[in-house]
């Protein structure tokens, strides 16, 4: 169940590995996970393409050095804000697979 209510904030190819992974586990640690938030890479690209610029994006996935030199510079003149445009949906979901394998 829970691979079907979180199945977009992961890769697709790491999945099988979640779902391995989440049957080797004890009840104490779903206590765990139920705890873990989980950054919406949907929510994470329309920022992006809203506020790109200013790094916000980049500071909502903790890539505070990223988020700083795309607000000073404007988003390296707008190049690096649309570089984002098509990598920040699969780097929130590494950021989700990677927090959710430190619990696991």
């Amino acid at each position: 169940m829970f691979i079907l209510a979180n199945q977009k904030y992961f890769p697709p190819e790491k999945i099988m590995y979640i779902r391995d992974r989440l049957s080797m586990i004890d009840e104490s640690r779903w206590i765990l996970i139920s705890t873990v938030e989980f950054k919406d890479p949907t929510l994470i690209l329309v920022l992006s393409i809203l506020f790109g610029s200013l790094g916000i994006d980049r500071f909502m996935l903790g890539d505070i050095g990223m988020g700083i030199l795309k607000l000073l510079t404007g988003g390296l003149c707008g190049i690096l804000t649309i570089i984002d445009w098509f990598m920040v949906m699969n780097k929130t979901k590494e950021l989700n697979f990677n927090n959710l394998m430190s619990i696991l």
